[in-house]
């Protein structure tokens, strides 16, 4: 009896065996079958980034003429900036009143712009011809296929494991802070695809331009107080009605001091008196 036990024992062991080695086998060739598929999955993923630096006739005319075709092409402007830089300034006479005033400046212009990524090389056509010459042109085009295709593999599995997470749930709470996590895991890996697909739609193209240096002429006040003083004869005659002027007031305090002046001249005389008087004495 004993003996038969052994072999009924000895059976099932032998067959739960054979059925897990079958299921890892099935479980194997349908994890080979999914990265054969992987080949067909793959779709291209081309971000291409352009930039440019030109020279032109007119840095404002020409950022309304980038601005209509970025529109006409079906793209939108994300940055834009034209800015005067001051070489060099100087202040001339013009009249007693005002100067004129000299400025020597460099404006340039830097237009950040998303342009469909099928448009872009017709696009950069079209900007050239704007250009009185291109200083440097340059594209760069970055593959993130691998990329894409990794994050869309990774999130199948994020929702194959959260489905069983689901299917042998249960009360303790690290079931539901690993199903969580993966969850949003499978967010970012989203928003991360379709980052990639806005970046592969429309492409980044980068477009600084400047014009030659302007000469400003301006005419302004001049705040040079010397300037508005009267001529050299004017101020000859102004200084001899001032000095008479000067004169007249000091015969005035001559006048307020008489008795002082009156003492002071016979004192004088006193004293001349008395020295010639002791002279002839002593002879």
């Amino acid at each position: 009896m004993k003996k038969y036990l052994i072999y009924c024992v000895f059976t099932i062991a032998m067959f739960s065996c054979n059925s897990k080695r079958e299921s890892n086998l099935e479980n194997s060739d349908g994890t080979a079958a999914n990265l054969e598929t992987t080949d067909s999955l793959l779709s291209e993923k081309i971000i291409k980034t352009a930039d440019m630096r030109f020279r032109v006739k007119d840095v404002q005319n020409t950022k309304e003429k980038l601005s209509s075709a970025i529109k006409a092409e079906g793209g939108t402007v994300a940055e834009f900036t034209v800015q005067s830089n001051i070489q060099q300034t100087e202040k001339v006479k013009y009249s007693t009143d005002s100067l004129l005033e000299l400025t020597s400046y460099r404006t340039e212009g830097l237009i950040i712009a998303k342009v469909p990524s099928e448009k872009l090389d017709e696009f950069t056509n079209k900007v050239a011809k704007m250009a009185v010459f291109i200083d440097q042109q340059s594209l760069k085009m970055d593959d993130q296929s691998i990329v894409y295709l990794s994050n869309k593999l990774k999130n199948q599995n994020r929702v194959e494991a959260v489905d069983q997470l689901n299917k042998h749930a249960n009360k303790k709470s690290n079931n539901v802070e690993t199903s969580l996590s993966l969850k949003d895991d499978y967010v970012d890996k989203k928003i991360e695809n379709l980052m990639i697909d806005s970046k592969v739609q429309y492409s980044t193209i980068t477009l600084n331009f400047y014009q030659d240096n302007t000469v400003k002429s301006l005419l302004v006040g001049n705040d040079d107080l010397y300037s508005y003083r009267p001529n050299f004869f004017t101020r000859l005659g102004l200084s001899f009605q001032n000095g008479w002027y000067i004169f007249k007031e000091f015969i005035l305090v001559a006048m307020n001091l008489w008795v002082w002046i009156l003492i002071g001249v016979a004192a004088y005389f006193s004293f001349k008196y008395y020295r010639k008087r002791k002279v002839a004495n002593a002879n």
